[in-house]
């Protein structure tokens, strides 16, 4: 038994007094109306209406029964309502979960334009460079960046490619020299963004060959921006996403090296639950993180 037909069926037929008008109204034939309402009356263990093949009337069960069947059935109708101007426009609260450095650098400044196209719309943006649990942790949409995207029952939608660049300040290579190929790294002091997917090797390519080498660093830091401080402060050299050293390498406070070698990449992606029943809240945001992204300077592609 389909429970909540059955309620339906029930409440049409006892305000109608009509089997027959109550399968009219629901698209039902007769058979299914007296189906349904023999299978309720099973599932409750009490007769709920009085028939004969002239009339019906509703036991003092029935009428019992009807009055708790007529608020539960509009009280659905009343949450179903509720809903339909979140479905319809964006609002409600958004909570999204992105890494701090890239979050910093190339959205932050557009999240008050994005918020003021939707006044409806509240915005919970937890800025934080762990993977987090979409569903466990109630988030509605994550911007995760990633060389490797693991496998998922979660929607990947891609939003931007981040080259790396190896760099450092010039006082600290004019002090140990600026290297050639990968393998004189090993000689240099490295800083070491420890969340990174390649932490603990970095990876090289040019010409069909490729080079990997130990990242053994006196200073590992769980934030990107730690790391650029310490090259600006030629504490040694690191591999890190273009972006956040745009503005350094080309004012000359860091220098790349190695820029004839292929280096890793890191993709960034908007991941959330399922394209099944999108809520408008989402899709419009989706919407701004491919704009965004879109315009963004060649760092970012």
């Amino acid at each position: 038994m389909d429970r909540f037909t059955a309620l339906q069926v029930f409440r049409q037929v006892a305000e109608l007094k009509s089997f027959a008008e109550a399968g009219r109204r629901l698209n039902l034939s007769a058979a299914a109306i007296s189906k349904n309402i023999a299978e309720l009356e099973v599932h409750v263990g009490a007769r709920l209406i009085n028939r004969t093949t002239r009339r019906m009337a509703l036991t003092e069960e029935g009428r019992l029964y009807l009055e708790h069947v007529t608020r539960g059935l509009d009280a659905f109708a009343e949450a179903d309502q509720a809903l339909r101007p979140i479905r319809q426009e964006p609002g409600g609260v958004l909570r999204v979960s992105a890494p701090m450095t890239v979050t910093l650098i190339c959205l932050s400044a557009a999240i008050p334009r994005f918020l003021s196209r939707y006044p409806a719309l509240t915005l919970d943006l937890q800025l934080d460079d762990r993977r987090v649990d979409l569903i466990r942790e109630g988030y509605d949409l994550a911007i995760r960046g990633s060389d490797r995207l693991e496998d998922s029952s979660l929607i990947a939608k891609r939003l931007a490619v981040m080259p790396h660049v190896l760099c450092a300040a010039p006082a600290y290579f004019a002090a140990h020299g600026k290297p050639r190929t990968p393998s004189e790294l090993k000689s240099h002091n490295f800083i070491r963004f420890s969340l990174s997917g390649h932490a603990d090797f970095w990876e090289f390519s040019k010409d069909g060959r490729s080079e990997r080498i130990s990242v053994d660093a006196r200073y590992s830091v769980t934030s990107s921006l730690a790391v650029r401080d310490a090259l600006r402060e030629g504490f040694g050299l690191s591999l890190i996403p273009a972006p956040y050293v745009a503005d350094d390498l080309r004012d000359g406070r860091l220098e790349a090296a190695l820029e004839d070698w292929r280096a890793v990449e890191t993709t960034l992606y908007a991941i959330y639950p399922s394209r099944q029943h999108l809520a408008p809240k989402i899709r419009v945001f989706l919407d701004f993180l491919s704009e965004e992204f879109g315009r963004q300077r060649p760092e970012i592609r």
